[in-house]
């Protein structure tokens, strides 16, 4: 190659590789709130630090999610008659249902009905997105380029579905295992244990026969769960919608887990597992010197230590000063 065609090359390269120089997207975040939000905002914060115009949409009153002065992101409300203590009576009931530790099948009755009037309350917000002409006059001339979401509640994939935009998944899960189910990935119900089963992926004959019945129950309380999305779906989009047509269109799975902690399972190539995507960064550890005449002493130690102090004395104390709920 002649020196005449190297420089031009050489330019080219060097103005793709100025960060400068790139352009960045912007990008739409339909978080959910409380935990959920928590394991979000350090990826929607990276983002915005890397360039990318970033705007979180979020109801007046919400849980966790703070007003971003402190951030590079934009944050963006829209109006609505919840009250906060209606949210905080309504996480109380869910985390006290929880605690019971109640056997199966009534843990399964009990987490519907709690599971149900969580949802209803966060439907009624999505609602209210709709319903806010200013807030979608605003989406609609923005300019997004695409939507990042968790889509437990399904407002997330509706609004991108509105918008026509694409969508990605930051998620933990969905119930009845609509995130598998949406993108086709095989899950033997004699393999893979069902939500609230509390079994692993090595079933007795009678924890698969258990695992069945879950499945069946799926149908059930799955159309309890979101009859109230896929209507709200239906007039937004003013066509029938399915929960597999809200969910299946998106590009990308970001699944908050591995199987490191997860029984492993075939999955589809637009499930991504970034488990651990919240860890802090790992730190070297501290140098330890220790002198030479100070050695036999620290062997001594070792040794008294590992005679002295067993594993039920350890047992024994956690058991006096572990916390206890009421």
């Amino acid at each position: 190659m002649s020196l005449r065609l190297c420089y031009p090359l050489a330019a080219c390269i060097f103005i793709l590789l100025v960060p400068g120089l790139s352009e960045g997207g912007k990008l739409l975040v339909v978080p959910m709130v409380g935990s959920h939000w928590l394991s979000m905002k350090e990826v929607v914060q990276k983002l915005a630090e890397r360039g990318h115009e970033v705007v979180v949409l979020k109801p007046e009153v919400s849980w966790q999610m703070g007003e971003g002065e402190k951030y590079a992101y934009t944050v963006r409300t829209y109006p609505g008659h919840m009250k906060l203590e209606e949210l905080d009576n309504a996480f109380q009931l869910y985390l006290s249902t929880h605690l019971k530790g109640l056997p199966f099948p009534l843990n399964v009755l009990a987490l519907y009905n709690v599971y149900k009037n969580v949802f209803g309350i966060f439907y009624v917000q999505c609602r209210e997105l709709f319903s806010s002409t200013e807030t979608l006059q605003y989406l609609n001339r923005s300019g997004f380029d695409a939507v990042l979401t968790d889509p437990v509640l399904m407002c997330g994939p509706l609004l991108a579905s509105y918008l026509s935009l694409p969508f990605v998944f930051f998620m933990r899960g969905l119930p009845c295992n609509l995130h598998f189910e949406a993108v086709q990935c095989p899950s033997p119900i004699s393999y893979v244990p069902r939500l609230f089963s509390f079994n692993s992926d090595h079933m007795t004959f009678f924890q698969r026969v258990e695992n069945a019945l879950i499945s069946l129950l799926e149908l059930f309380y799955c159309n309890g769960y979101y009859r109230a999305a896929l209507q709200l779906s239906s007039e937004v989009l003013q066509r029938d919608v399915s929960l597999i047509d809200l969910l299946n269109n998106a590009s990308i799975s970001l699944m908050r887990f591995d199987f490191v902690f997860e029984y492993p399972r075939p999955t589809m190539p637009s499930v991504v597992f970034i488990g651990g995507i919240n860890c802090a960064q790992k730190k070297p550890l501290p140098k330890i010197e220790i002198q030479y005449e100070n050695w036999k002493s620290f062997v001594w130690l070792i040794s008294y230590l590992s005679i002295v102090v067993r594993p039920h004395m350890i047992t024994a104390n956690y058991k006096e000063t572990r916390p206890v709920n009421d």
